[in-house]
């Protein structure tokens, strides 16, 4: 006798299908022409075709260094191990505080034998010290700093937004404006906070789920934040839908769902994962060709292993399709295949550089002041904040190993937004291109990096060196 899949089961598994759905290119069209007005992007145009998807066109001529485009994230998040060293806004990621406090807070964690980190910082001719030099500075100095009452000369040249807490009382979360925690709260942290004010089930199971990711893979942080912003969304759209239509019978945990409204919400996530994350990840060089299924397997039970924690602690029955062990394996995989490293340079490195480039004669009585703490810093001075990140627009943008653009941080940006520039002039009807590895490497080695992404390159420079 054959499996008997009730009625419940199979609408819950016709749910899941539907929201693993690609969309159609007419919908790609739509939804990208609602986000290019948004973002102001006149310049740009996002093409679906059969063959790559889509792809990013140019709708004017652009210079060599000229802006292309910053796009703002749907979502991101900082590395768990980079917080130690870099207390910025959980929102857009600009440093907060002051120069003294990003300091203070640093040398204040390093008393405590916190140890980072994701990065590292370069001396750029300065002369401070390595780590295994520091300096010590007394932790009453510490504390002036952390409660400004210690200024640092010329700091007042390095202004950071105040900071402000977060909504839900958390100590996690922080921001360097009232819009920025209020956005962050709708969108994803009232699900996500630990704090007194959390919508979530259970912050005890959320902290584990939270230890969870930062034992194994912080990349789950992100998938959380997904889920949370879909739930979100469609608990803000299924309001609006009943205010305006009337009550909705929810007698039953399936009918209380108003589905279109879910994949309403998922819209915009569906419009950038392709495959599961134990299906994309890029194999480490010690896994040999016998051992890749077992080590896929081994990246399914991790991801299986952090979606139970997650669910107890921010379940939602009317979004229990977004809680399939399929769904988080392709949220995952988006951003194994289509993040973009979040940075934003370090002003606490901005400040030392300057006051190694003051005149001889400030220098030496400045320096009598702030070298001891960058030798107390040592090379960990100039780390810049470092996450990941999904970026709607800079996803669509095709490889080339002979690109156009890249992804490029100039001095006035000082938040998490993509930034692209132009590698050289792009003419109006060109498509923008940007390279998803070291385009130096040789011809096998691209391709086989390349091959974690699903394709095989044939741009015009691997065309030539494969014949």
């Amino acid at each position: 006798m054959g499996t008997c899949i009730c009625p419940i089961d199979a609408q819950f598994f016709d749910q899941v299908a539907a929201l693993l759905t690609p969309p159609t290119l007419p919908q790609i069209q739509e939804y990208f022409e609602v986000l290019e007005a948004k973002r102001h992007c006149s310049g740009l145009k996002v093409k679906p075709d059969a063959k790559h998807g889509k792809g990013v066109h140019s709708e004017v001529n652009f210079q060599e260094d000229d802006l292309i485009l910053k796009d703002e994230m749907l979502v991101g998040a900082q590395h768990s191990s980079n917080k130690i060293d870099c207390f910025v806004c959980s929102f857009c990621f600009r440093f907060i505080g002051s120069i003294e406090l990003q300091i203070g807070r640093k040398l204040y964690l390093q008393e405590l034998g916190v140890s980072a980190v994701d990065g590292s910082g370069s001396s750029d001719g300065i002369g401070c010290n390595t780590s295994s030099e520091k300096t010590r500075i007394p932790q009453d100095t510490i504390q002036s700093l952390m409660n400004s009452n210690l200024q640092l000369p010329y700091s007042e040249n390095f202004p950071l937004p105040l900071v402000v807490p977060c909504l839900g009382g958390c100590k996690e979360a922080y921001y360097c404006s009232k819009s920025c925690a209020e956005a962050d709260w709708d969108s994803f942290h009232s699900l996500l906070c630990i704090g007194h004010g959390s919508s979530s089930p259970s912050t005890e199971a959320l902290l584990k789920f939270v230890k969870h990711a930062n034992e194994t893979n912080d990349i789950f942080i992100l998938a959380a934040k997904v889920i949370s912003f879909t739930i979100l969304r469609y608990r803000k759209l299924k309001a609006a839908h009943v205010q305006r239509e009337g009550k909705h019978d929810s007698s039953n945990q399936f009918d209380s769902c108003i589905f279109p409204l879910l994949l309403e919400a998922w819209k915009s996530v569906s419009m950038g994962f392709k495959r599961r994350w134990w299906d994309c990840i890029a194999l480490p060089e010690d896994v040999d060709s016998s051992e890749k299924v077992e080590f896929r397997m081994q990246i399914k039970d991790l991801a299986f292993e952090s979606l139970q924690l997650l669910k107890e602690a921010i379940y939602d029955k009317e979004c229990a399709p977004l809680f399939s062990l399929d769904i988080y394996g392709h949220i995952i995989g988006m951003f194994e295949l289509n993040n973009l490293d979040l940075v934003v340079a370090s002003p606490v490195e901005d400040y030392f550089l300057y006051i190694d480039d003051l005149p001889v004669s400030q220098k030496k009585e400045v320096e009598n002041l702030t070298k001891p703490f960058l030798d107390a810093l040592g090379d960990d001075y100039s780390i810049s904040c470092q996450g990941t990140a999904f970026f709607p627009l800079q996803s669509c943008m095709n490889h080339s190993c002979i690109p156009n653009a890249k992804a490029f941080k100039r001095e006035e940006d000082k938040d998490g937004q993509a930034t692209i520039v132009a590698l050289r002039p792009i003419f109006k009807g060109e498509e923008v291109t940007i390279s998803y590895i070291d385009e130096d490497l040789p011809y096998d080695e691209r391709q086989e990096l390349l091959a974690d992404y699903g394709f095989r390159c044939k741009c015009p420079r691997c065309i030539e060196e494969q014949l």
